[in-house]
């Protein structure tokens, strides 16, 4: 069984990185399903439950904005990733990883750059990652509404940035992040 494994959420001010890890079934027919950032927000939702449906696991792991100034972002992700790999269950036999960096994880594996693009599995993963993502930032817009992470994602658009300076960091943002320290 071969996993492909995915992160989200490396670049916004705001919010935790999210990794998944899924394992597709041999023939698994899932239609529309690419890079989840060359896809619309109605289609990753759709796409997030049919892979949820269809997929022999979905791993998923989360690194807090805590850790990820205490860290770095990378060693953040990596970490995600590793959670996502372990909670697959069953175990799968290898990774495919997308970008250069391998998981830390006793298992073999090939990373590949821009692999959300050419692995359906990996792709399977970044609809699981990202999706996963937005619906733990839409729940900090309900909490933080002034900063508009319902829209933006905790990525600094022009209103959040404004939002920054205006308010100062919320309890979520990545304080180590330029632009999230403004005001």
């Amino acid at each position: 069984m071969v996993a492909g494994v995915d992160e989200a959420g490396r670049g916004p001010l705001a919010g935790p990185v999210v990794a998944a890890a899924v394992i597709l079934p041999e023939n698994a027919r899932i239609p529309g399903v690419r890079d989840s950032k060359q896809m619309t927000e109605k289609a990753r939702g759709e796409a997030f439950d049919l892979i949820g449906r269809e997929a022999v696991a979905v791993g998923i792991g989360v690194v807090s904005h805590r850790t990820i100034d205490r860290e770095n972002i990378l060693k953040a992700s990596l970490e995600a990733m590793r959670r996502a790999v372990g909670a697959l269950e069953p175990c799968p036999d290898f990774l495919f990883v997308d970008g250069i960096h391998p998981v830390a994880v006793a298992l073999p594996q090939r990373c590949l750059k821009k692999g959300d693009r050419i692995c359906r599995s990996i792709s399977a993963a970044s609809v699981m990652a990202k999706e996963y993502r937005d619906r733990i930032m839409r729940s900090y817009h309900r909490m933080y509404p002034a900063y508009g992470f319902a829209g933006n994602k905790g990525y600094g658009t022009r209103d959040h940035l404004a939002a920054l300076r205006r308010l100062g960091p919320c309890p979520v943002h990545r304080l180590t992040f330029r632009g999230t320290l403004t005001k």
